[in-house]
């Protein structure tokens, strides 16, 4: 057998090595994915502001046995899926509309930091003709308010890239613990073979989270045209947001793919829309549909995947004047 071959019995789930690119490796591997979303990419600096997020996802197999038995025991898990946890931790930072002003006004966005530790599963189970389903449940355990750090973290970068700070930081929301339980679903089509190399494929997805963070039901999809497209679901994004995963596998070569997508929320809760839920704290009313548009461009390069997406968001509160956008660099790399 040529060395740059692999035997036709192995799957992605095999512990054998897999040979690429004149080098042997085991294809079981972690994932490291560092994800920044933040609105300074298009100089608006208001609202939601920034987010941050690490994630490292285990090899398959690499998970603690009882924490592995747990999710099993779910319905949506199976034995014969690519099961991986997730550890992660984030950040996310939201001020007012003008951040020069120290007193906010009432019907404006609260100044609001959110620190989190998280925890979860990712299934991705083939189910045959180049189809896919991703199954995702997360999670995690922080803090709301001073606590978060949001302020500190936001007047550092400030220092560092000259920007003006934020005025309002004194009138955010109250400390809080956090706790918070998101499941997605998604589901990948087939891929449609075109010319020259070129595919693309459709993916539909549905979720909801519950917790004193945010509460909605969403639902949308995404479709990805590109070369050599991977095994993936698109880039890791911080939540509420278009799902996408840390998971991917890895191509000979060189892959890309532009990819465009939709994802409406329901909400029944946004603690940095309404508030503190134990103790008095600004508040806005807000919207109960919520609506995302994204679309970017991903490249893969053999064990690397880098990522960046433009975002459009509808008003989130009434008081708002105009739809917000952020853009989002990730990138994944397996080790």
């Amino acid at each position: 057998m040529p060395a740059s071959e692999t035997p036709a019995s192995e799957t992605p789930g095999d512990k054998a090595p897999v040979v690429r690119a004149g080098r042997t490796e085991p294809e079981q591997v972690g994932i490291f994915s560092f994800v920044l979303e933040n609105d300074l990419f298009y100089d608006t600096d208001r609202r939601y502001t920034n987010g941050v997020r690490l994630t490292y996802l285990t090899p398959k197999g690499g998970e603690p046995a009882w924490l592995r038995d747990a999710f099993l025991a779910l319905p949506m898990f199976n034995a014969t899926s690519d099961i991986r946890v997730e550890y992660g931790l984030g950040q996310n930072m939201y001020t007012a509309s003008d951040k020069l002003q120290a007193d906010p006004p009432a019907n404006d966005r609260p100044y609001a930091g959110w620190l989190y530790g998280s925890v979860g599963v990712i299934a991705s189970t083939d189910k045959g003709n180049g189809s896919r389903v991703l199954d995702q449940l997360q999670v995690s355990l922080g803090v709301v308010g001073p606590a978060a750090l949001a302020h500190e973290t936001q007047d550092f970068i400030h220092g560092i890239i000259e920007s003006p700070k934020a005025q309002g930081w004194d009138t955010q929301l109250k400390n809080e613990p956090a706790l918070q339980l998101t499941y997605q679903r998604s589901w990948q089509s087939a891929p449609f073979t075109l010319p020259a190399g070129f595919a693309l494929d459709a993916t539909p997805h549905a979720g909801a989270a519950l917790g004193n963070v945010f509460t909605f039901a969403n639902a949308g999809a995404m479709l990805r045209f590109g070369q050599n497209l991977p095994v993936d679901y698109g880039s890791a994004r911080v939540q509420p947001s278009l799902p996408g995963s840390g998971y991917f596998q890895p191509v000979e070569t060189f892959g890309w793919y532009l990819f465009a997508g939709l994802d409406g929320r329901a909400v029944a809760r946004n603690i940095f829309l309404d508030g503190n839920s134990f103790a008095d704290s600004r508040s806005v009313d807000r919207r109960i549909v919520v609506g995302d548009v994204a679309f970017g461009i991903a490249v893969i390069v053999q064990d690397v995947r880098f990522a960046y997406t433009h975002v459009l968001r509808t008003r989130e509160y009434e008081t708002q004047d105009e739809a917000d956008q952020f853009g989002v660099f990730s990138v994944s790399f397996r080790f």
